[in-house]
């Protein structure tokens, strides 16, 4: 049970014991941030795996000359952009497969029929906004492409948000923690850094939010 319970801390708060990780695991450490924000993008019931702490992160380790050695910027980059584009796909293909049989042949409430018109014109309109934006806002970015396939957006539209959002996300929290992780005062107070992070990934959702009030 103790080590059921290890491994679920682990894996939920990576971003914390990436030192021993890599420690432990070398190259492999690929693999494993790999998985992990494939299936924080990719699996609509792992929204709570680290994502951009994580990615802030390992950018801060890949500048130590140690670490770096085992794992470079450029390749962790590359990986974790090419797993949060398939996340998102797979997201989107098993939203796009589920979500209309399941407002159709449902007759709960909560799925009724409209509800689906409603989102497929939503992602109409707002979908290449709402898939890049939400790529950067923990939580939301796991359920937007989950939606995106149930309100069934052109593939070619989304597939286009989705690798540009990735790219985006990638390239601005891996170099930028390869850049500024091991500054004094960002070493110092890493925890606030992290959380400052996350407040800034929220802020383009809550300024559409209340946008959208206001008009």
């Amino acid at each position: 049970m103790d080590l059921l319970s290890n491994g679920i801390e682990l894996l939920f708060h990576l971003d914390k014991h990436l030192g021993d990780v890599i420690a432990f695991c070398g190259v492999w450490t690929y693999v494993i941030v790999f998985i992990v924000i494939f299936c924080e993008t990719g699996l609509v019931v792992t929204p709570f795996l680290p994502g951009d702490s994580l990615l802030f992160a390992l950018g801060t380790l890949a500048a130590n000359p140690y670490i770096g050695e085992t794992l470079q910027v450029t390749w962790l980059t590359l990986i974790i952009s090419i797993a949060a584009v398939l996340g998102n796909t797979t997201n989107y293909a098993i939203g796009r497969y589920v979500g209309p049989r399941a407002f159709n042949d449902s007759k709960n409430r909560f799925l009724k029929k409209e509800y689906l018109i409603r989102t497929q014109n939503f992602y109409e309109k707002y979908g290449g906004k709402t898939i890049f934006i939400a790529r950067f806002v923990p939580i939301i970015r796991t359920y937007a492409p989950f939606m995106a396939g149930v309100g069934m957006m052109h593939y070619g539209k989304f597939s286009l948000y989705n690798v540009t959002s990735s790219l985006c996300w990638t390239g601005v929290l891996i170099p930028g923690g390869y850049l500024f992780g091991d500054l004094p005062i960002v070493r110092d107070n890493f925890t606030v850094v992290i959380i400052g992070i996350i407040v800034l990934s929220l802020m383009p959702g809550l300024y559409e939010y209340l946008r959208y009030r206001k008009t």
